[in-house]
């Protein structure tokens, strides 16, 4: 086999694979899902309280197993790929008594990576998020948008290839969000890793997916799934625009749907 049919084949692998998958803790939380995120995909999941959209990331991260089906992370099991993957959670749970850099470079620190190697990454990475200025700070120091930067930039420095997202921007005013929503797009050009984010705001998610996974509950399962034909590159102009005004009411128009499903 040539490397250019090899590599053909590998992009062909999707990123992310559910077959089939339920979950059941007490009671079963999500039933039959199946689903496939392809390679540079940046996939929404939305639904009400309680559809098991949390549980999601979890089992694809390996930090949940699931009951019955199959998962697949870059062809692999979710406990074999987690070389591969980032979490950030709602709370961006750094160290307090660690500075800016300290807490970014952590990861490579627990990768055991050579000083001067990880020190270049992570000058790099903190000038990606517009943290430079700030690299001695402590977090008490930081703004609620800084604090989510690091979070991210914590989350980056190891290189993964997919970044699963918990609801990382909900405590943030709505200014702050917003612009939190248009830095991790730049991010993503940038780095081109691919997105499962999980997100109450159907503006949100609409501004950032290329699709959106609309989950019903009681138990969570798939009620629809859309694609986001909006232009590229997402600006804040966008938000203004009679198309997203459009998308946002047909989406938010499913999602009271699944409510009732």
């Amino acid at each position: 086999m040539s490397a250019q049919t090899r590599l053909v084949q590998d992009f062909a692998v999707p990123q992310i694979e559910f077959a089939g998958v339920s979950k059941k803790y007490q009671r079963l939380i999500i039933d039959n899902l199946n689903f496939a995120v392809a390679k540079g995909e940046f996939l929404s999941i939305i639904g009400p309280s309680g559809c098991g959209k949390s549980t999601v990331l979890k089992l694809i991260s390996g930090l949940a197993t699931a009951t019955s089906g199959s998962i697949l992370v870059d062809g692999m099991t979710p406990e074999n790929a987690r070389e591969t993957i980032s979490f950030i959670f709602q709370d961006p749970t750094l160290l307090p008594w660690r500075t800016v850099r300290a807490n970014a470079v952590l990861g490579l620190e627990l990768e055991r990576m050579p000083k001067e190697k990880r020190e270049i990454r992570v000058d790099s990475l903190l000038e990606l998020v517009g943290l430079s200025h700030v690299s001695r700070a402590y977090p008490r120091e930081l703004s609620g948008g800084m604090k989510m930067r690091l979070s991210i930039a914590r989350a980056l420095v190891t290189g993964p290839r997919l970044l699963l997202m918990d609801e990382p921007f909900a405590a943030l005013d709505e200014m702050t969000r917003d612009r939190m929503n248009e830095e991790l797009l730049r991010l993503r050009d940038e780095l081109k890793w691919t997105v499962a984010f999980v997100t109450h705001s159907v503006s949100e998610a609409v501004f950032l997916s290329t699709r959106i996974l609309v989950l019903a509950p009681s138990p969570g399962r798939i009620h629809a799934d859309l694609p986001v034909n909006l232009p590229n590159p997402r600006t804040a102009e966008l938000r203004a625009t009679l198309e997203f005004e459009q998308t946002v009411t047909a989406v938010s128009r499913i999602l009271r749907g699944a409510r009732s499903a």
